[in-house]
């Protein structure tokens, strides 16, 4: 009797949030950038507001990686 795999005891299982923390991560990138050329409030908050996507992405990576472990 083989063992069935699961969606618990796949190999690649924390694939899925790192490779969208990553992702999220290329998305700021330039964001990121600026930011540590010249850091002011104004540009960090029209950072967020230009990239909610990846910005609730990497708020909830920690949960994503807690889901997939």
């Amino acid at each position: 009797m083989s063992p069935r795999l699961s969606s618990r005891n796949l190999p690649g299982r924390l694939l899925i949030p790192v490779l969208l923390g990553a992702l999220a991560l290329g998305d700021l990138r330039v964001e990121l950038l600026l930011l540590a050329d010249h850091f002011t409030f104004t540009s960090f908050s029209a950072a967020l507001l230009a990239h909610p996507l990846a910005v609730a992405v990497l708020a909830l990576l920690p949960s994503l990686v807690r889901h997939y472990r």
